[in-house]
């Protein structure tokens, strides 16, 4: 073969194969396609003094992979007088037009904000002016630089919060506690207050832990009864007033904390069907057991004929007999209590009494 036809079959190949490697690989992705869904949950509210803001950061794609990471999390705000409609959210060019960036947040370091569960939550401080109405709007980019769309808009009502409520009261019931307090006589900026508010009850699990809500929607009543809780094991608890502004929640300061420990206050029924059988120096005791299934013990009380009754002795459950050998010729009264495993243990009313002589 020719040099020249050597070269021609080197292109036919090199042709062929780049066919062929054009086959294996799919069609390929629009880089708006690969870029990060967009935030569809952000949320905001007044807390105190200051604006918080909520979202769950995306874990897809526009085409539905898998988002292992973001990047960068850039926050928009913008300001008006809050008539109309909040300012539209147009992408120009990297940025929210109209918008001012104020905050850009890391995917491997998040803070200013800090992750609460599967949410992020930041706080804005920044040039608040009671009255205002503050939109706000993020945008999402990819390791690879791609900007998601703008997220939904969240706008906020800025106004004042209400004070705290003051003598917050922590009542321990059998697996539950009965809160109830006063409401606050100002707002924070000092005015009075002058419309109805509501409230929330949050519970911590610790003098210094997380503070959480555990009223379903905010109350009117200023009483609230958190129930289905374990006995023995100490709540913490708060309260805030609520007011709506808006549209906008505006979450007053929270009170202090409170605590209290629930505990189990009901006793098991008394055992039943109390016998005794003298014999020499001696009395043998037997019953039917209480039938709770936390009934921990027995206790045994005896008295003289006439006399007052005393504890002598106790079993341990199931245990449901017991021999008195402190006993001389007479006639001696029985009782038995049944005692639970509460870290209060509670004790039962008495047996049916009975009458042992001794000869």
């Amino acid at each position: 073969m020719t040099g020249r036809g050597r070269r021609l079959a080197a292109c036919v190949a090199l042709a062929a194969l780049a066919i062929a490697a054009c086959g294996k690989k799919g069609p390929p992705v629009a880089p708006e396609r690969r870029a990060p869904q967009p935030i569809a949950d952000l949320a905001g509210a007044v807390e105190e003094d200051s604006i918080t803001l909520s979202w769950t950061p995306p874990t897809r794609r526009a085409d539905n992979t898998r988002l292992r990471d973001f990047t960068l999390m850039r926050i928009f705000r913008a300001e008006d007088n809050g008539a109309g409609e909040p300012r539209p959210a147009m992408l120009v060019d990297g940025r929210i037009a109209g918008y001012d960036e104020i905050a850009a947040i890391s995917g491997a370091d998040p803070a200013p904000a800090v992750r609460r569960r599967a949410r992020l939550v930041f706080t804005d401080r920044r040039g608040l002016t009671y009255g205002r109405r503050y939109t706000y709007v993020i945008v999402t980019g990819d390791p690879q630089g791609r900007l998601g769309p703008p997220s939904n808009r969240a706008s906020v009502a800025y106004a004042v919060a209400p004070a705290e409520p003051d003598n917050v009261v922590a009542e321990p019931r059998e697996g539950a506690v009965r809160l109830s307090w006063n409401a606050p006589a100002r707002m924070l900026d000092g005015s009075a207050v002058t419309e109805p508010l509501k409230y929330e009850v949050l519970r911590a699990p610790s003098i210094e832990g997380e503070l959480t809500t555990v009223t379903p929607a905010p109350i009117s009543e200023r009483t609230w009864t958190d129930s289905n809780l374990e006995n023995d094991r100490t709540y913490y608890y708060a309260v805030r007033a609520v007011r709506v502004v808006g549209g906008t929640t505006v979450h007053g300061r929270t009170s202090a904390r409170v605590a209290a420990t629930p505990r189990d206050v009901t006793p098991p029924s008394p055992p039943a069907n109390l016998v005794g059988i003298a014999s020499e120096g001696a009395v043998r005791l037997s019953w039917s057991p209480s039938p709770e299934p936390d009934v921990a013990g027995y206790i045994v009380y005896r008295a003289p004929e006439g006399g007052s009754f005393e504890r002598i002795g106790s079993t341990t459950a199931p245990s449901t007999t017991y021999i008195d050998r402190a006993v001389t010729r007479g006639v001696y009264r029985y009782a038995v209590t049944a005692q639970d495993r509460a870290a209060r243990p509670n004790e039962s009313r008495r047996s049916n009494e009975i009458r042992v002589p001794l000869p």
